[in-house]
């Protein structure tokens, strides 16, 4: 996340003079009023909607009486104290914003007094904090949001001296601090840190708007001006240029920020008509596996997670199909698995009276999106947990929050992730240990960090080199036919130090098995490529050009068709430096290929479950004639 100090240097004129440009824009009438509080996200009285809903559905009803619980557990426990972990105080805005949000919604909820005695001592603690960390402003972002949204709920009934304490903080802590210079360089960029600075400092503006009327309106243009830039890296088609993990941080806040305006000014100014935005809910359906894990490429966990702001996507675009996944993490799991999320309580803001049991499986099984980081996600079924799952990425090593994975995939067959990637490693775990992290250029500190390199992705590593962060693998070509569902990247600038071409194709054959095929072409010189699958499961080598990975009774077989001779090895994931985190239980699988100079070769693999296993393979054709 740190990220963005070093990501400002390098922000395009372009970029700087659109902001320059549209920053005194009036987006908001200079007559404009705002109803009485509250007035964030839900309006008086529109809690009879969700009561509504809880009334009528076992599964809404149990979502709800699930955040009512842990509010009953929060009622003993002690504020928050502001104790920073290295640079940051995040993990206390996340909580903070978690406990409020929780709490002023069972105050609205249940009119009991406990709730609101309990947010009442949480955000007189929060604005008792020193400050709110503006060095690290994401921290000042969530903290303005969680106290903005205490004070707007529980306005009518909090003391007017607390109210002139929590007002007072959010000015001071939050508004203050974002307009000045040496803190608010997030205003001019394209990632997360927009959306998620600029939705927290709305949501104060927003908050104590009458007592502020002019500062707000300027507030929240310079919001709407800022929060496209982050907006335009969904185009063309929606797919996220940070992964899955960041998708739910800056997507997020970013429908937050919509919900919010759109609730109060009766337009969303243009904001969900981005090109691309719409269609990013698409993305993140198909960005999960049969198994409920997340497809973590870049900056990402594994475990997938119940994610809020695809509610309001389906109702912005009236297609509950979208809801699938959702729908099946809050029927099939205990309600208690989600009350980590700290914006749970929008999920029923945005149920929009849904009937969860009526959500139809989406139609389509592969999911394309080209873009800063293009994907190509495929599956052979939405309802059977057994079906197959791959997606293949391309991009650049040098985009936010990348790693060194273009070219990578994961796959899933009959339950088991059986090609995985390790994801993030935490932060805080290598900030401490003096790792010069944030630095993006192409021999730093970054790249030697075990999760972060080619090395240990499903990917090509190429004369025992890293690949080339100025380098990007766009998508060439895609099918969504169903007997040979496919994607093609072209790698060629993340290896051109060494190679002529590089492209990768991956196919889904037959709703039966995984072709992953490389094709490449050798400059004067003799090239050794390595090819690599990273797993959790046991494997064993069962032949010169074959393993078996075995995994929870389930069974995949790993073949090299071409070229003929290769030696199948397996490489171990120990850590390679003191701040490289420990990976028990995984493994790399693969081979090493010499190519001699001036050669043009294929490499071609399949990946079989076992249940596959008896079907006849078909033969796999050059690149240029998968169909496109």
């Amino acid at each position: 996340m740190t990220y963005f100090y070093s990501f400002i240097k390098t922000t395009s004129l372009l970029l700087l003079m659109h902001f320059c440009a549209t920053a005194q824009t009036s987006y908001i009438s200079a007559t404009a009023k705002l109803p009485d509080h509250p007035r964030l996200l839900l309006l008086k009285g529109e809690e009879e909607i969700i009561k509504r809903t809880i009334k009528s559905d076992k599964t809404w009803s149990s979502l709800n009486q699930a955040i009512l619980t842990e509010c009953d557990a929060m009622v003993n426990i002690a504020p928050l104290e502001r104790i920073k972990i290295g640079k940051r105080l995040l993990d206390k805005s996340r909580e903070g914003l978690r406990r409020v949000f929780y709490l002023a919604y069972a105050w609205r909820m249940t009119h009991q007094e406990k709730y609101l005695k309990r947010a009442e001592m949480e955000l007189l603690a929060l604005s008792a904090f020193s400050d709110w960390n503006p060095s690290h402003f994401l921290d000042v972002a969530e903290m303005t949001m969680a106290v903005s949204i205490g004070y707007d709920w529980l306005y009518n009934d909090l003391s007017e001296q607390s109210r002139s304490v929590i007002k007072e903080a959010i000015l001071k802590k939050g508004i203050e601090p974002s307009m000045d210079p040496q803190y608010n360089g997030w205003l001019k960029i394209t990632n997360n840190w927009n959306q998620v600075c600029n939705a927290g400092i709305t949501y104060g503006a927003i908050a104590i708007y009458e007592d502020q009327p002019e500062q707000s309106k300027s507030l929240i243009n310079r919001a709407i001006a800022s929060i496209v830039l982050p907006m335009g890296d969904y185009k063309p088609d929606g797919a996220y240029p940070e992964g899955y993990g960041y998708w739910g941080y800056g997507t997020s806040f970013n429908v937050m920020f919509i919900s919010a305006v759109e609730k109060l000014f009766g337009s969303d100014f243009g904001l969900a008509q981005q090109p691309g935005f719409l269609k990013t809910a698409g993305y993140l359906e198909n960005m999960t596996g049969p198994s409920g894990n997340a497809n973590n490429y870049s900056d990402s966990g594994l475990r997938g997670e119940l994610q809020p702001a695809m509610f309001w996507f389906a109702k912005k675009l009236n297609d509950p199909s979208l809801l699938w996944v959702e729908r099946n993490r809050l029927m099939n799991s205990d309600p208690k698995q989600h009350v980590k999320n700290r914006l749970l309580p929008a999920t029923l803001l945005w149920s929009n009276g849904l009937d969860l049991t009526k959500i139809a499986e989406p139609k389509a099984t592969m999911w394309v999106g080209e873009g800063k980081t293009p994907v190509a996600l495929m599956r052979t079924s939405w309802s059977d947990p057994s079906a197959i799952y791959v997606g293949v990425k391309g991009g650049s090593p040098s985009t936010s929050h990348a790693h060194m994975d273009a070219g990578s995939f994961v796959m899933e067959a009959d339950g088991v992730r059986w090609a995985m990637d390790f994801g993030m490693q935490e932060y805080e775990s290598l900030e401490s240990k003096g790792v010069d992290l944030w630095n993006m250029q192409q021999n730093s500190q970054r790249w030697q960090v075990l999760r972060y390199n080619n090395f240990v992705h499903n990917t090509l590593t190429i004369n025992n080199k890293l690949q080339r962060v100025d380098g990007k693998a766009p998508l060439t070509g895609h099918s969504n036919t169903p007997l040979f569902m496919n994607a093609t990247f072209d790698l060629t600038s993340l290896y051109n130090e060494s190679l002529v071409k590089a492209t990768r194709g991956v196919a889904l054959v037959n709703k039966a098995y995984v072709v992953v095929r490389d094709e490449i072409e050798t400059s004067s010189t003799e090239t050794t490529a390595r090819w690599t699958m990273l797993s959790s499961a046991n494997v064993s080598l069962t032949g010169t050009n074959k393993a078996e990975l075995t995994k929870d009774g389930k069974t995949l077989i790993l073949q090299v068709l071409e070229p003929a001779t290769v030696v199948m090895k397996t490489w171990p994931t120990d850590p390679t430096h003191d701040y490289d985190t420990p990976n028990p239980g995984t493994i790399l699988v693969g081979f090493e290929v010499k190519i001699p100079a001036n050669t043009k070769t294929a490499i071609t693999v399949l990946l079989t479950p076992a249940s596959s296993a008896s079907q006849k393979k078909q033969p796999v054709p050059p690149l240029q004639q998968w169909p496109h």
